[in-house]
């Protein structure tokens, strides 16, 4: 029997009880002991590092994995779904982190792919419109059904996926999976407003999410996850960001002191640094032992400016000095010859082959040094893949397991873990936390921080004002394609960046 549940003062019947559930992997236990109840008209936040067990939680009540013991009940049924489509029956849906839409379609057959509305074999247009209007309409946003895909921002993107959702069945629980990874503030605010809304008709919500601000901020109940066993659960009524941190390590959070660091000779310069759209007559330089922050808005041009240098995207005019040489119009090839590595923002498709092994990612940029008359050893890749590993804390299988299995924040640090194999001097790091947890996220902190002591020079490009202020000894904001001029980061706080960005 499930016990009542209290909320603003009433007592409810749980809707949703996980009762101590497990599932392993061969020898790998994902999950071991998750226990937890959410009840109806709730944001229940599931939080927990990379390889918690988040994941596979979500999985086993999506219907996507089947767990090995405990027990589900839903409206007080069991619950044991053998499929996606099994759990939508039950009434039970899941938007995943990466939004997956068909831009050529318009939004109303996105929203009613698989359920379209047909009649003597034709597509009624006006009544999949009308229905999609409908599953909008709980979120509290009016995005014109005849728009197509591409058209959307990626807040509407977001909010479209949510629709689909519960236009395909009568949803009771909802499982939302790192809504807002890819936003802005202002979109992620446009989402946390749809959110509330769904919870507010009476849906129960299970929100996952590693920005701690957006949890204190839309949950109504909480659950922490550590090593696949739950250790925390409960009302997030007085719960502050400082008290889910410390939930979350499994200790209080300890305060990054700046240590002054002494910067060396220029390695980097751009000077009106033009690409085909963006960058527009960007200009910085770069010095050993520093850490240049660059703030800016989703399609700010920030991410065009480090692609411009590394020789990803094309450069329309400007120049691009590496030392006192000139070499402005490069390929990734060469700058990986210059001392210059990258990390990706985009993780999955670009940053990391997920289908080859973690040692192959770690030393693919630089295979000459694991390899005799031109033939990799294997010995030697396994001995420079543990001894990354290691450095890095990287948690995995070991050298030969797939990337692709392994949590965000551990993939993360192999992206990172490839440019200290390559021994870069220069590190253009896009988004480097994006979408890890704050546990992984403090480590990169560290080692970025003990890259510039090293004299180490790093371009930290981020929508975070928080994390720029605690790691860079410089920080530009981007907009509209133009990079202002760079400050000392006692200059800058939270607010002047979004101001600044904002302008």
């Amino acid at each position: 029997m499930t016990d009542p549940v209290e909320a603003d003062g009433a007592t409810h019947a749980p809707l949703l009880s996980v009762d101590r559930v497990a599932k392993s992997y061969g020898a790998t236990a994902a999950l071991k002991n998750a226990t937890f109840t959410a009840i109806e008209g709730e944001v229940h936040a599931v939080m927990g590092e990379n390889g918690a067990g988040k994941s596979t939680m979500l999985g086993i009540l999506a219907g996507l994995v089947r767990s090995d013991h405990g027990t589900v009940t839903l409206g007080g049924v069991h619950y044991a779904p053998r499929s996606a489509a099994d759990a939508r029956k039950f009434g039970v849906a899941i938007v995943p982190q990466e939004p997956t839409l068909c831009d050529h379609l318009n939004v109303a057959e996105n929203v009613t792919l698989g359920i379209e509305p047909v009649s003597s074999g034709f597509v009624r247009a006006e009544e999949a419109q009308r229905r999609c209007k409908a599953a909008l309409a709980p979120l509290g946003v009016d995005i014109d059904p005849t728009r197509r895909a591409s058209d959307l921002t990626p807040a509407e993107r977001q909010l479209v996926c949510i629709g689909r959702a519960l236009a395909q069945s009568k949803v009771r629980v909802l499982i939302l999976d790192e809504p807002t990874s890819s936003l802005t503030m202002a979109e992620a605010e446009r989402v946390l407003d749809a959110v509330r809304a769904l919870a507010d008709s009476g849906l129960c919500v299970l929100y996952v999410s590693h920005t701690l601000g957006e949890v204190v901020r839309v949950a109504d109940a909480y659950t922490v996850l550590r090593n696949g066993e739950t250790v925390r659960s409960g009302s997030m009524k007085g719960v502050e960001v400082a008290d889910l941190t410390e939930m979350l390590l499994g200790h209080p959070a300890e305060a990054r002191v700046r240590a002054p660091r002494e910067k060396g000779e220029r390695v980097l310069s751009v000077r009106e640094l033009t690409g085909v759209k963006l960058p527009a007559g960007a200009s910085f330089e770069l010095h050993r032992g520093e850490i240049f922050g660059v703030f800016g808005l989703v399609g700010s041009g920030r991410t065009e400016l480090v692609r411009a240098i590394y020789g990803l995207d094309r450069v329309v005019r400007g120049e691009v000095h590496i030392g006192s040489s000139a070499s402005t119009r490069s390929t990734p090839a060469h700058r990986l010859h210059e001392g210059i590595g990258m990390v990706s923002e985009d993780r999955k498709g670009e940053g990391l082959a997920l289908t080859m092994s973690v040692a192959d990612n770690l030393t693919l940029s630089k295979l000459e040094s694991i390899s005799s008359g031109g033939i990799v050893s294997p010995n030697a890749q396994g001995t420079a893949a543990r001894d990354l590993i290691t450095r890095l804390q990287i948690r995995c299988a070991g050298p030969d397991a797939p990337v692709g299995s392994l949590s965000g924040g551990n993939q993360q640090k192999v992206a990172i873990g490839r440019l200290l194999h390559q021994n870069a001097n220069v590190l253009l790091l896009d988004e480097p936390t994006r979408g890890i947890d704050i546990g992984s996220r403090e480590q990169l902190y560290d080692l970025s921080i003990d890259l510039a002591a090293k004299q180490k020079a790093i371009v930290w490009i981020s929508t975070q004002p928080a994390e720029l202020l605690a790691v860079c000894d410089r920080i530009a904001v981007m907009r509209r394609g133009v990079l202002g001029a760079p400050r000392d980061v006692t200059d800058w706080s939270e607010q002047l960046l979004l101001q600044e960005a904002a302008a």
